[in-house]
């Protein structure tokens, strides 16, 4: 395989993905609405203007591809009667893809979205997740799935508000966090390997942390400012999500993330596509730099 497109890449987690892609020798074309952007962060990929929103890019984008890559997401914002990338744009892509020569879909899922169903939790954002999950699988089409933990970059672009590192609620197992740069290398390594054959694949880093420990390890080695944590109760992110759609969000996905189950099960990841080499400490050091 060869030539792989690319849905997402312009995003936090779909721009190393690409990077690696593009990197190990891939011919790597992605979609995107900002051209500008994308030239600049892939001056060596195919870049087609288009939106998923639009049948018609979304065929010329897929159009003499052999793989294909998602980095999609739902957005904080979001609500659940809209559109979605990985609910309509992924029933798009998979419609286009069965009339193509498409080899293998790659597609990046979570690991904490198999909470839903426990203790009674149920969120619509990870019922689309299940769905997007089940509708590659059923897809005909061989395929890649990966369900990461909780990256790194979570705690530095998303956890923190100025200079602070929000928390909520307190995490009853340890998480390992993977660093979108280890992972990245995994999703290339999968395309490198892989023939006809379907895959899962647990992505875990190579520490675990609960989030109150992760928060004072990237703390300690953030050199850049002085950071602090900021902790919110959960009592409080609940009834703040009643009135606004992003606090809605972080109260079930951090809620989510406290209470599933997480233990190491990414063995047969890093025997097949190696292992992350990338600590927290490393990261908050790398961070700092820039």
């Amino acid at each position: 395989m060869k030539k792989i497109v690319v849905f997402g890449s312009t995003g936090l987690l779909g721009k190393p993905v690409t990077q690696a892609l593009i990197e190990a020798g891939f011919a790597v074309t992605v979609m995107v609405r900002n051209e500008n952007l994308a030239k600049k962060l892939f001056p060596k990929a195919t870049i087609i203007k288009g939106d998923l929103k639009n049948e018609s890019d979304v065929e010329k984008a897929i159009a003499g591809q052999e793989g294909i890559f998602l980095s999609l997401s739902v957005l904080q914002t979001e609500k659940e009667n809209e559109w979605h990338t990985e609910q309509q744009g992924l029933d798009t892509i998979i419609k286009i893809a069965r009339t193509q020569q498409i080899k293998r879909i790659g597609y990046l899922s979570s690991l904490v979205h198999l909470y839903q169903g426990m203790n009674g939790f149920d969120w619509w954002v990870f019922r689309i997740k299940q769905e997007a999950v089940r509708k590659i699988k059923e897809s005909g089409i061989a395929y890649t799935i990966f369900y990461p933990s909780t990256f790194m970059e979570s705690i530095a672009y998303q956890a923190r508000q100025g200079d602070m590192i929000a928390l909520g609620g307190k995490s009853a197992y340890p998480l390992y966090y993977i660093a979108a740069e280890d992972y990245a290398q995994q999703v290339a390594n999968s395309f490198k390997i892989l023939h006809d054959e379907n895959k899962d694949y647990i992505v875990q880093g190579p520490e675990a942390f609960t989030q109150d420990e992760a928060a004072k390890v990237f703390i300690k080695y953030y050199t850049k400012e002085k950071l602090r944590t900021l902790w919110a109760p959960m009592f409080l992110m609940k009834i703040m999500g009643l009135f606004t759609q992003k606090f809605n969000y972080g109260y079930h996905i951090v809620t989510a993330l406290n209470k599933y189950p997480e233990k190491f099960e990414a063995s047969q990841t890093w025997e097949e596509l190696g292992k992350p080499t990338i600590t927290l400490k490393a990261f908050a050091e790398k961070i700092g730099e820039r």
